[in-house]
């Protein structure tokens, strides 16, 4: 493991010190003002941190499944107005709730989840659609897609533009992402980062500016047409693919 904090997001090694929280150290990128922690969780922590994360699939978003169903829903409206239809791939996609509703829009969708349990609760709930239990990297599906979704996701990743390679790969030409994470530089962040719900490292790992998004995926071919107002401290970015 290198030494020198490097940033996931646009590789620096121009850093300054941000801030030390329970004995882990995060930096601020110089060039592109991402926040990332250093040294980056292993594969044994994330296999730690995201097999069953949700006690059973009892607990977080499987204790209020019908209000994240609705919520799901009406973002998936939203959506289906600018991608009508075609292959739908959620990265990250829990207890399958969102691919449920691309389903309902007319997609043809797809789940890609790290958690097991939380695979195995979308199979049992959501039975037609399809779910990949593994990492985005080591999906190999057999067409591309029209509309790629992942919330909440991107701040869990150490190699963020591994990540955002691998979705550019599997997205059509044409297609769209629509990507959230919490925003560091939002004028609503708490000023002390750990009255911030936002903020809980290892677990979230690397924490994004709007600017620093965007320009992290523009640098694999996919250019923001939209962010979306977010009055919580978060980035909501529809991007799509050159071509």
């Amino acid at each position: 493991m290198s030494s020198v904090p490097t940033c996931p997001a646009c590789e620096s090694a121009a850093h300054d010190f941000f801030t030390e929280h329970e004995g882990m150290t995060l930096y601020r990128c110089r060039d592109c003002a991402t926040i990332y922690l250093h040294p980056m969780p292993d594969e044994a922590a994330l296999a730690a941190l995201y097999t069953d994360a949700y006690d059973g699939a009892l607990s977080g978003y499987f204790s209020k499944v019908e209000k994240k169903l609705r919520r799901s829903r009406a973002r998936m409206k939203r959506l289906a107005r600018r991608v009508q239809g075609g292959r739908f791939l959620d990265v990250g996609c829990n207890g399958g709730f969102m691919v449920e509703a691309a389903r309902e829009h007319g997609f043809d969708a797809h789940g890609i989840e790290l958690d097991p349990v939380s695979v195995r609760y979308a199979r049992e709930h959501y039975p037609a659609n399809s779910y990949f239990e593994g990492r985005i990297e080591d999906y190999a599906p057999d067409a591309p897609f029209d509309l790629i979704y992942s919330s909440e996701v991107i701040e869990h990743v150490p190699e963020v533009a591994g990540f955002v390679a691998a979705i550019a790969r599997l997205l059509k030409p044409g297609g769209h992402l629509y990507v959230t994470t919490p925003d560091i530089s939002h004028w609503r962040r708490p000023r002390r980062l750990t009255d911030w719900d936002g903020f809980c490292p290892p677990s979230h790992c690397v924490y994004f500016t709007p600017s620093s998004l965007r320009a992290l995926l523009a640098r694999h071919g996919l250019e923001t047409v939209h962010t979306g107002f977010a009055w919580k401290p978060g980035i909501k970015i529809l991007s799509q693919k050159a071509g």
